[in-house]
């Protein structure tokens, strides 16, 4: 019989495998329309969570408190996820993975205006720390003017307000009700897409795209289960190993060699979520920041 911080470890690094994988499908994608893979995020997504309503909430299982934050919710993921797709695929697996766990610096920054938390000296300096790292990262980028690099950054911001909503709607929301309205949204706004042309995928195109769905909806409920049995303390550096897992399938698939610029920057980002994460934890808060979600 596993404890409960083991639980908490086991349903982490399900997560990390997950999105992992999600992200090796979207790479995977680049022939077919961004609207149409975002449709098969959503609605797969969507069907997972239809699945785990409970049963006194089916017949009003769409009622919520707080339209308000939910469209906000949806509106800032929204873009943090169209901006991860096109991210990575269009830079190298690790360079991506790397950036995108720069979210905590931003939740930091974020949390100071809509929380009205105070920061201390330690998690400013996590947050410069956080700021060389991406910029070590994204040099070439910069030098290059390759527009690209923009879209991780873009994707941080975006998913440090969605941090924030979350952690106000977690209030009185559950999870699987939060999860449900966003992955409805995407769907919604991947309709609209269809005009301007999609491709009938072959019937194994459609079978790993309904996986984007199904890895992206699972490691989202995985990630919640995580912080429900085990400290966020515990569980969170099991989270870079999906670095690794982007320098694996990087390297074997598309022939991806991290340089040594992506990989000290990415130490650096590290470092820097970890010391605020560690200062979340003396201060008795948790942080929960999603991934795509």
């Amino acid at each position: 019989m596993l404890s409960k911080n083991q639980l908490g470890f086991l349903y982490m690094f399900l997560s990390v495998c997950a999105f992992s994988l999600m992200d090796l499908v979207v790479k995977w994608s680049n022939g077919y329309p961004l609207g149409q893979v975002l449709f098969f995020r959503g609605f797969v997504g969507a069907l997972i969570y239809f699945l785990i309503i409970p049963r006194e909430r089916i017949s009003n299982f769409y009622y919520t408190k707080r339209p308000g934050l939910h469209f906000l919710r949806c509106f800032f993921g929204l873009i943090a996820l169209l901006s991860i797709f096109t991210a990575l695929r269009n830079l190298p697996l690790a360079t991506v993975v790397s950036i995108s766990f720069a979210a905590p610096i931003f939740t930091t920054i974020f949390s100071i205006f809509f929380l009205s938390e105070k920061v201390g000296i330690y998690r400013w300096l996590a947050v410069l720390i956080g700021f060389l790292g991406i910029i070590i990262i994204a040099e070439p980028g910069l030098k290059d003017l390759n527009i690209y690099y923009i879209y991780p950054i873009i994707f941080c911001l975006g998913m440090a307000y969605v941090a924030i909503s979350i952690r106000q709607l977690s209030k009185t929301e559950p999870v699987w009700l939060i999860s449900l309205y966003f992955s409805i949204a995407i769907t919604i706004i991947s309709l609209t897409t269809i005009p301007s042309g999609w491709i009938m995928p072959s019937l194994v195109d459609l079978i790993i795209l309904s996986l984007l769905g199904i890895f992206g909806g699972v490691a989202n409920l995985w990630l919640s289960q995580s912080y429900k049995f085990s400290e966020v303390s515990l569980v969170t550096p099991l989270k870079y190993l999906a670095l690794v897992f982007a320098i694996i399938f990087g390297y074997f698939i598309w022939d991806e060699t991290p340089t040594l610029k992506t990989i000290l920057g990415a130490i650096l980002v590290i470092l820097s979520s970890l010391i605020i994460f560690r200062r979340e934890i003396q201060l008795n808060k948790q942080v929960s920041v999603p991934r795509h979600d």
